[in-house]
């Protein structure tokens, strides 16, 4: 057994860190040498990352977004009431043109102009231009744009050379307590490079995106390093710096990076298909906890108990059964859904994976095929109108696909609400999209197509039963 050495301590005035020079005591066992190492001598603590910064920060660039939003000067002309009576051209109700602009950071990936940045700093954008670091300014072409995953891709054309970029680093390899620099355009000043450690990897509770699977680093992120670089002492890619914890708006030390293995397989998506397709693991559960782990003959919590399977799902052909406990995949631990749900997504589409489940107090590996979800049933979006408390919601029959586009946490059949128009009656009665509507005056409708014949019908009242969530609302209104 290893036991914990006595330590000298070290102060690195060149990275701020305080660093432990351990030897071990007397009788204690060796521990093997790592190929991590702490400084050894006055030189060491001299060193520089300026070459890693000349490396890596030519591929940072900046990206400014443009869009244009078309408003009213009164929100009661949305409403089809008073346009009723007030007519469409009413002077005080005509469209006003508003610009705004959004700032962030992003990271050329190959030489032809690939780069990588954060959904939200593009996203609705009408022009977007990216300006490298010596300057040059090229307009931007949005190749895709995932909400899920809080990533962006885009193309520049430079026809003089190819760009600066940086390369991937496996994600999977970063250790905590890894030096890494992050790069980016903090509050507009300009190129910034911070340093810092990986302070956690799997960081799956920050809810910041529907995959949440972060590397945490105190490295210092601002406003404005949306998009950029996290990068090793190699000058290596290994995280998109997306978020930051923070009262006050600047950095607390706590900083969050989409993994590289994520961006990854997004930048393969929209440059070899102009989509993505996400993998689907067709099976939900939740997070081992410790009184499970003692029922279940763990010896310490850890997995995702699988509490529901959809039939003909690719968990399902891979054998998985409710009550199997997933342990790892790919050799990978998952510790919870949203660990499970990374892992899966991050496999190349057409393959399988072999995922190791604890079934009645034995170990059992099984091969999983990777494939998307399936619409099935089609989805048959409709928006609904008329004179109906339904009207201005567009719905659509739920399918495994359509739950994984909007973000859903299980497949539940029926017939789902899209959107809701603004100042719609569907928006007076509190409809929100994702809403399931459960009944109409006693009759569960059976398809997108039903429900709108249904709400077509003349009622002297409507009784509707919605499903938000694990919630369900009665509501009674007047024909």
């Amino acid at each position: 057994m290893r036991t914990p050495h006595r330590c000298g301590l070290a102060v690195s005035a060149a990275w701020g860190l305080l660093l432990a020079a351990c030897a071990p005591a007397s009788g204690q066992q060796e521990i093997s040498p790592s190929p991590q190492r702490v400084p050894q001598s006055a030189q060491h603590i001299q060193l520089s990352f300026a070459p890693v910064v000349r490396l890596a920060a030519p591929a940072v660039v900046n990206i400014y977004s443009r869009r244009i939003v078309q408003t009213r000067a009164s929100p009661l002309f949305d409403d089809p009431f008073f346009r009723h009576f007030f007519g469409q051209s009413a002077p005080f109700g005509m469209p006003r043109q508003r610009i705004e602009n959004s700032l962030g950071s992003g990271v050329v990936v190959s030489p032809d102009g690939v780069i990588v940045t954060n959904h939200h700093v593009v996203a609705g954008a009408d022009e977007v231009t990216v300006v490298l670091a010596d300057r040059r300014e090229f307009e931007a072409r949005v190749l895709g744009s995932d909400e899920h995953t809080d990533l962006a891709v885009l193309q520049v054309h430079a026809d003089s050379e190819p760009l600066p970029f940086v390369q991937f680093r496996d994600s999977d390899t970063v250790e905590v307590g890894d030096l890494v620099l992050a790069i980016g355009n903090p509050f507009g000043v300009g190129q910034t490079v911070t340093s810092g450690i990986v302070s956690a990897q799997a960081q799956t509770r920050v809810g910041i995106s529907d995959l949440n699977f972060f590397i945490q680093t105190d490295a210092a992120i601002n406003p404005g390093n949306s998009g950029g670089a996290l990068v090793d002492t190699d000058g290596r890619l290994i995280g998109i710096n997306t978020a930051i914890y923070s009262k006050s708006g600047g950095s607390l030390g706590i900083g969050f990076a989409v993994p590289s293995n994520m961006v990854r397989s997004v930048v393969a998506g929209f440059t070899s298909m102009g989509r993505l397709e996400r993998p689907w693991v067709g099976a939900w559960g939740r997070q081992v906890t410790s009184d499970m782990a003692h029922a279940l003959g763990l010896r310490r919590p850890l997995g995702v108990l699988i509490e529901e399977v959809h039939p003909g799902g690719p968990a399902d052909d891979a054998g998985i059964r409710v009550g199997d406990v997933v342990l790892d995949v790919a050799g990978r631990p998952v510790d919870d859904p949203q660990a499970l749900s990374y892992r899966i997504a991050t496999q190349p589409v057409g393959g399988s994976v072999d995922v190791l489940l604890w079934r009645r107090g034995t170990e059992k590996t099984v091969r999983l095929p990777v494939r998307t979800a399936p619409e099935d049933p089609p989805r048959a979006a409709v928006e609904l109108d008329g004179a109906q408390p339904l009207a201005g919601a567009t719905v659509a029959n739920m399918s495994p696909a359509l739950a994984e586009e909007m973000g859903l946490a299980r497949v539940r059949p029926g017939v789902f609400v899209l959107s809701v128009r603004p100042m719609s009656p569907a928006a007076r009665i509190g409809l929100q999209p994702g809403d399931r509507v459960l009944s109409v005056n006693g009759q569960e409708p059976a398809s997108s197509d039903a429900l709108r014949r249904q709400m077509g019908r003349r009622a002297a009242q409507w009784q509707l039963v919605i499903g938000r969530g694990e919630q369900r609302f009665n509501l009674v209104l007047g024909g």
